[in-house]
Order: C-alpha cells, then structure tokens, then sequence
C-alpha cells in the first residue's frame, strides 16, 4: 500500500535517521577525500552540521510542528556549520525548510519538489563561484528528478525513484572534475548527502538503519596515486577561515554583495550565508586577519576557526607515509624514545616549532581551541614512548590532560604552557638525558623566566584593567593584564614592551610578527627596538598568526 503524505512526526524521524547515518558513514567520506585537503575532513564537517541541527530538533517536544522542527533544523545546521560541505548541507536544510515549514497540514509530493528546488536554489546562491561534479550537482540532481514527478502523490514510488537517480549522478561525479577520475573516488560532499537521503528513506520505509561501513555501495573505488606529487604551494590561500557574524545592523542585499566581492578579492572558496541576525562565512585566504575585520563592521563575531591547509596537507602525506611504511615492513612503526606535539596557528610559527623538533602541530589556539580528539588524533600519529603536549594557551591544557589520560599505550607529558613563546622556551630547553617528570619540571622553572605580550585589536568598547577600551583599539596584552591601549599597532607595542621591560634583566627579546604585518613594518619595530634595549639580543622572525599583529617574548 503506498503513502502518500507525511506527517510532522514521520518528517522528524526522517531528518534523525538522515542524521546517524550520515554520522555512521563519516568515517568512509573522510577517506574521499582528494588531496589537498582544502577543509579537514567531508565526512566530519558535514556530521557536525548536521547533528547541530539534529540536537536542537531531539530537543523539541514530541508534537512539535512543521514549523517548529523546520526552524530547528535551519537554525541548528547553519550556527553548527563547518567546512565548505558542511554550509552547503546548511543551505540545503534551509532551503528545504522554507518551503515545508510553511506547510498546513501533512507534507504532499507537490511539496517536496518545492522543497528540493528551494534547497538546490539556497546552495548555489550561497556559493560565490559554484562547481560541477560536487554536492551542488548532486542536489541539482535530486531536484531534477524530483520535478518530473510533479502531480503525482505516490510518495514511495517518488522517494525511491529520487535516490536511485541520486546515485547516479554521483557515480558521474569522477567524470566532471578530473582530480576526481584521477583519484578514482566520488565527491565526498555528494556521498555524504547520499547517506542523509539514504537514512530518511530507511525510516519512511519502516526499517532498520544499517549502520556499518560495509552497507555502503561503492561503484567507484580510489586509484593507487602518489599523494606526495601534490605540492603544498599548490594551495593559493593558506587558511581556511570560517566564522559568524552576530548581527548588530541590518545586512542589506548591498552589505552582502560588497563583503562578498571584498572576500573574493582576497580569497576563494566563498560562501556567505545571511540567515536573520546572523551571517556564517566561509573563506579560503592568505589574510585572515582582514576577512575578520571587515566582519567586525557588522557585528560580534563567534564559532571562530582558521586552519592551516598547508600545514593540514603535510600532516596528512605524513599520516599516509607511515601507514606505507607500516605496511611495507609488515610490522608496527619502532617507536622512538620522545616525541612532541605542539599547538599553533600561523605557518611560520609551525615551521618554527618543527625546526625546533616537534613531530605535530596542531593547528588551533586562542578562539580555535582543538579538541581532546584533535590531541588524541596527533598523540596517535607520533610514532613515540614519551610525547610532550605544548598546548600554548590555558583553555587547552584540560583538553590536553584529558587525551594524556586516555592514553594508555605512550607516556604521555602535558606541559602547561599558556602561550607561543612557552611552548619555544620548553622545546629549547628539552634534555633527552632526563626523564619525562624531570623534563616537566625543568621546562616549568624555564617557563617562568619568560614574560610575553601580544598585540591585537579590540572588538568592542570596555573598560578593564583600568583602562578604557575603544571597538577597534589597539591592545597590547600581557601575562596578567593589558599593558597598553593605541591607535596605532607599532606605538602600542613599543608601549607594551616597555611595560614588560620595566625592571627586567631580560637579555634576549623575540619578535614574531602576524600574517597582517608587511616585512618592511616588522623591521621597522626591530629597528626600534634595537636603539632601545641595545643591552639585548632583539629576534624577529615570521610568525604568520592571524588577529595577533605581533607576539612579544622577553627572557
């Protein structure tokens, strides 16, 4: 017997078994993915918009409505959005949710061809410059199917029939972009909408999710190819930058176009989606730090995160090396006797800290704070008996102690380093001679001979430290407090420095300057401070962070 409607309570536990099984299969995306990887993982990023989304809706009452639960999935997947994949899966939801949120009484076949083709229209619109042979095809796909069913009310014979079609767009997927055919995979993003699909028709059908790896049909399987022929200068624009802006003006059809062509004019991979009284952003750029700028004129700014992909890639041919050779020799990897893994954003100071001897660094820190997962993820790729964890900033060291504890196989040594120039003192000052617990405690006395500062601006008007703030100011903010307030980045740091300077026997004053300071400003300041402190060695090196215009060691 066929159905022909769907209530809200059937178009709920639809939209939650879309959700586990796309969850259930992440892991099988991720490995989908085609070098270099622009934005972490497919799989991963669409799962946690998705689940976002899921857990406001598993929140809701048992009787919610269309119009409820359609509000829910739009809100909970564009805030939990991440990745280019995952805003896609949002504006999808979103668009598909305003058209069935506006639905009297039960949803119709009529209402779900409205449906996709508002979805499909959300995504692309989304997307500044949008590409055949993705996710984007693949709905595309699913809308054009759909509308060929328009009049009928068979709902069985229409979700069926839209799946199968889905597939095979998704099958031709390799034959539309050539990295694609090369690597002998389907898109990730579309595999994962699959599964979305997949999962709400197992429900509506009355049955039992399958949620293994191996329930899923694989028509296209990955080519043997030489990953380390990708270079990472192929990647134009370093960081991958995602964030929301909280809304404290109207953003006007012209607001958007004008932040969208300023985008463009420093990165790619655009999407900006305004949704009520906040804007998610996607970008991938060389200066994060502008994008974050120019956001701030329209609002206050959270869910921050900036990725090295650059440095993503290189750990990822590491990860692929060692399984290689793991292979090849038959046996595990011989564990050497220390390892390190260090926490930093910026691809300077990653070069730093891997000079210096760490095996991984974690991209992340100050608003970007990675997971106990993330550290249980690099713990796991050190091939190590003793790993020390530099966290470099106070809001990790828990996550950090967390993954230490659950490491059961390696010694694990957290040392609490608050800051970028800790985690460099700790590394110089490591002695392979001593013990885990003694190299703790060398490196924490080491620790306290450094005072650091950092340089950044303001996002709203305060008052702290006895000092009023300005939206915009520039801040120079010690160990404890802010030392100094300006209006210009180099007076406010030369403040700031004095102020670290003040009774110190430091000999040795280090510089590292941010991806939004030109080479010939940051010379300048060391010029500066030459002539100032001409008792001390003065260091400048390129550090690469965003927001923090310079970070200042004195030791």
């Amino acid at each position: 017997m066929s159905t022909n409607t769907m209530d809200a309570g059937l178009f709920r536990a639809m939209f939650l078994a879309g959700a586990k099984n796309l969850e259930a299969k992440k892991e099988y995306i991720n490995e989908l993915n085609v070098f270099p990887v622009p934005d972490g993982d497919t799989g991963t990023n669409m799962t946690l918009t998705i689940m976002s989304a899921a857990k406001e809706v598993a929140a809701l009452p048992e009787d919610a409505s269309l119009r409820e639960l359609c509000k829910a999935i739009s809100s909970g997947s564009l805030r939990g959005a991440r990745g280019n994949s995952g805003v896609i899966l949002s504006q999808l939801f979103r668009g598909m949710c305003k058209v069935i949120g506006q639905v009297q009484g039960e949803i119709t076949v009529d209402d779900l061809i409205a449906a996709f083709d508002k979805a499909v229209e959300s995504a692309y619109k989304a997307v500044m410059k949008p590409k055949e042979g993705t996710i984007l095809t693949v709905a595309k796909g699913v809308y054009e199917k759909a509308s060929s069913f328009a009049g009928t009310q068979d709902m069985d014979l229409f979700i069926d029939a839209v799946i199968v079609y889905a597939q095979e767009v998704l099958d031709k997927t390799p034959d539309m972009l050539p990295v694609l055919k090369q690597a002998g995979v389907v898109d990730s993003g579309g595999q994962g909408l699959l599964e979305v699909l997949k999962g709400a028709q197992k429900v509506f059908r009355g049955e039992e999710l399958d949620l293994t790896i191996d329930a899923v049909p694989v028509s296209v399987r990955r080519t043997s190819v030489d990953s380390s022929d990708v270079e990472t200068s192929d990647i134009k624009f370093g960081y991958c930058t995602e964030f929301i802006i909280m809304l404290q003006k109207p953003f006007l059809a012209k607001h958007e176009k004008d932040f969208k062509a300023f985008l463009e004019s420093i990165g790619d991979s655009i999407v900006v989606v305004a949704d009520d009284d906040v804007v998610k952003v996607h970008v991938h750029t060389n200066d994060p730090g502008l994008a974050i700028q120019r956001a701030l004129t329209f609002g206050q700014l959270s869910n921050m995160k900036i990725d090295n992909m650059r440095l993503e890639h290189q750990e990822k041919l590491f990860k692929e090396a060692g399984k290689a050779e793991a292979g090849a020799a038959g046996k595990n990897i011989e564990l050497k006797e220390n390892g390190f893994i260090s926490v930093s954003v910026g691809d300077g100071l990653g070069e730093i800290f891997k000079d210096l001897g760490v095996d991984y660094v974690i991209s992340g820190g100050q608003t970007m704070n990675p997971s106990t997962e993330d550290i249980l993820c690099a713990i796991d790729q050190v091939p190590a008996k003793t790993i020390y964890v530099f966290p470099n900033n106070k809001n990790i060291i828990m996550a950090a102690n967390q993954a230490r504890d659950l490491t059961k196989d390696k010694e694990i040594v957290v040392v609490p380093t608050q800051n970028i120039p800790q985690g460099i003192s700790c590394m110089i000052n490591f002695l392979p001679d001593l013990s885990g617990e003694e190299n703790l405690e060398n490196m924490m006395s080491e620790m306290e001979n450094v005072a650091t500062g950092q340089v950044t601006y303001a996002v709203r008007d305060t008052e702290i430290d006895g000092k009023t703030i300005k939206e915009n100011d520039i801040m120079g903010i010690g160990d404890k407090s802010i030392l100094a307030v300006g209006s210009q980045i180099k007076e406010t740091t030369l403040a700031m420095i004095a102020e670290i300077m003040k009774d110190s026997d430091a000999e040795l004053i280090s510089v590292y300057y941010g991806a939004d300071v030109s080479d010939e400003d940051a010379e300048e300041l060391r010029s500066e401070l030459e002539d100032l402190y001409c008792d001390c060695d003065i260091e400048l090196q390129y550090g690469g962070q965003p927001i923090y215009y310079y970070i200042i060691s004195a030791e």
